[in-house]
């Protein structure tokens, strides 16, 4: 989906929106910093999504883990960190296994409301069942019966496939919907479709299990219908708009499913470890889990997940990966850490380990190297997903942008200055001034004053320079991965210029849109510039999206508030006297993306940084 901001910027470039559009890749929101006006198309992102995960293989590490079973007698013994069950003999010390395996049971909740089960026939979109969207951290069950309707074996055979309709609200809302086949042989699949009849996103089974599960965002005002059909080649119907139209029948039987928006009141299990300072966690729920979250000494939530993101951990990071639900943690210090297990009805096991940063294990004292390129510079896109139109592409250098903010080719070097500064204080003071690791080091190099040693081990670069166009992705940033323990020590990140330097009226991302005849103009230029250009290096050493529309403006805010990013302040204006430092901070992470919790990216970014073992 092409937005005004990006089909401008394209005409700007020389190249209409019709020749280029469908050239152009859709960026995963997580990876990529979107201007102010994109539209996701969330098709195109699931169908990425779903790509890179049969394209990652998960990375296995040797020895047997640490096997830990719940001890709680009855339901609420350990149900807050307070409480949680202590694992000993876990953790990354001497004499520690890094491993554990967690196994235990979680008891559903009996006060989420029950639907009585719709009326066949429900076969396509214009017959879902409307099944409503419940409230933020509320649920709702409704049960039925696949081959029951006129499409099963029953009737012709073609398979029966049962839709509901869930209406969104005034806000975005990630929704749960899982299924549950307490007895038969139905063998569940779930998928998500848009009003055209778009899958947006589809899964077989739960971890070891024949039950469903997928997580999909209900935009505000938008209509989004879920399907339940048996597990086969006849899942999904030829045409969703249509009833049958399925291939044929398969498993029948009965199933209750659950939609929710958020954490519940049900059961939940936590249990602790103790962490070394830079300790880099990972765990993996399976089984009847769906829900896993990591608390701080304090008890505070510093990450919680309902959904499986390691597709977009570096290539060879070793985290666990692969469950219902998926979490990734650095330790900003020594202490207990608790692992919690949340929404679910019945036997779960937890993956969790734990490894030191990637650089920690280099063989030499070696310092990481992180590489801006202003020069230009060929990349191939294929990094940044599964794009069939990917492959390598030649990106323009920062000079060529020059003339879109009225500069000329003497104030290159003014700008670079600028950028190299702000990143330098971002990454390279502030990290080692105010994050808890003592061996932090990094070497930030740029193509200007240096030789270029991208391909060289242990580095990793930024692209500062190139377009939408010559780029075929549709964003201002994105990173490769986002990478926890920065294992990935080779990888690019771009900062794409043509809509930082389109006309104010073509884009609110656009920098000329916050320059004044009293701006300061190049520094806050370079100073935007370098922001972006920190942002994708906080992808690439581990960090999320936090918060962009709250009070703290933060390096890792995600795309749509370009005036936080740039750090404009109270009067709007970049360049001026009350013009923000903005900086990684520990903030909320962004709850449009599904995660829970507080993420410290300064210490998760300062612990990707560590001088390697003497």
């Amino acid at each position: 989906m092409l937005t005004a901001g990006v089909a401008l910027a394209l005409v700007a470039s020389g190249q209409s929106a019709a020749e280029s559009a469908p050239q152009l890749s859709q960026p995963d929101p997580m990876l990529a910093f979107l201007p102010a006006e994109a539209q996701v198309d969330w098709a195109a992102v699931h169908r990425g999504r779903e790509s890179r995960k049969q394209s990652r293989v998960a990375a296995k590490s040797a020895g047997q883990p640490l096997t830990y079973g719940e001890k709680e007698t009855g339901q609420g013994a350990n149900d807050a960190p307070a409480q949680a069950e202590h694992v000993a003999g876990f953790g990354t010390g001497k004499g520690k296994n890094p491993k554990l395996l967690i196994t235990g049971d979680l008891a559903g909740d009996p006060t989420i409301p029950v639907v009585p089960p719709f009326a066949e026939t429900n076969d396509a979109i214009p017959l879902a069942s409307d099944i409503g969207v419940p409230a933020r951290g509320r649920a709702l069950k409704t049960s039925g019966t696949i081959g029951d309707g006129p499409y099963g074996t029953g009737g012709d055979g073609s398979g029966d496939h049962d839709f509901y309709r869930l209406t969104g609200g005034t806000e975005l809302r990630y929704v749960v919907i899982e299924t549950d086949t307490p007895s038969g042989d139905l063998d569940t699949h779930l998928a998500a479709y848009d009003a055209a009849g778009q899958v947006l996103v589809q899964q077989d089974n739960l971890v070891g299990t024949t039950d469903s599960r997928i997580q999909v965002p209900v935009g505000a005002g938008q209509d989004v219908y879920v399907m339940v059909a048996a597990a086969g080649p006849g899942a999904i119907p030829s045409d969703p708009l249509t009833p049958g139209t399925g291939k044929r029948a398969g498993t029948e039987g009965g199933y209750d499913l659950t939609i929710s928006s958020g954490d519940g009141p049900a059961d939940k299990d936590f249990f602790s470890v103790d962490l070394k300072a830079g300790d880099v966690l990972g765990a993996s729920a399976k089984g009847k889990a769906t829900r896993v979250v990591i608390n701080d000494p304090a008890g505070r939530e510093v990450f919680g997940s309902s959904q499986d993101f390691s597709f977009l951990y570096a290539e060879n990071s070793p985290m666990p990966a692969g469950g219902n639900a998926v979490a990734d943690f650095v330790a900003p210090k020594d202490g207990r850490y608790t692992v919690g297990v949340e929404n679910g009805d019945g036997r779960y096991d937890v993956t969790v380990e734990a490894y030191r940063p990637g650089s920690e294990l280099n063989p030499r004292p070696d310092v990481l190297t992180l590489f801006l390129d202003f020069d230009g510079a060929r990349v191939n896109t294929r990094i940044f997903g599964s794009d069939p139109t990917a492959g390598n592409k030649d990106l323009s250098p920062l000079k060529k942008f020059l003339p879109g903010w009225g500069l000329i080719g003497a104030d290159e070097n003014a700008v670079i200055d600028g950028v190299v500064a702000t990143v330098r204080e971002n990454i390279e003071k502030d990290l080692a001034a105010k994050g808890t690791n003592k061996r932090f080091a990094v070497r930030i190099l740029n193509s200007r004053d240096h030789a270029d040693p991208w391909g060289q081990p242990n580095v990793s670069r930024v692209v500062v320079g190139g377009s939408i166009a010559e780029s075929g992705i549709q964003t201002v940033g994105i990173a490769q991965s986002i990478d926890a323990g920065n294992f990935g020590k080779e990888e690019t990140a771009l900062v794409l210029l043509d809509i930082l330097s389109s006309p104010a009226t073509q884009s609110r991302t656009s920098l000329n849109g916050y320059i004044t005849p009293a701006s300061d103009k190049i520094a806050f230029i370079g100073r935007a510039i370098g922001n972006i250009t920190a942002h994708e290096a906080g992808h690439m050493s581990g960090s999320w999206h936090q918060d962009q529309f709250n009070a703290l403006d933060a390096i890792m805010d995600q795309g749509g508030n370009p005036k936080g990013m740039f750090g404009v302040g109270p009067d709007a204006v970049g360049g001026t006297a009350d013009d923000v430092d903005v900086d990684f901070h520990e903030d909320v992470l962004n709850p449009n993306e599904g995660f829970t919790g507080v993420e410290d990216s300064l210490n998760r970014t300062a612990w990707a940084y560590v001088r390697g073992a003497n």
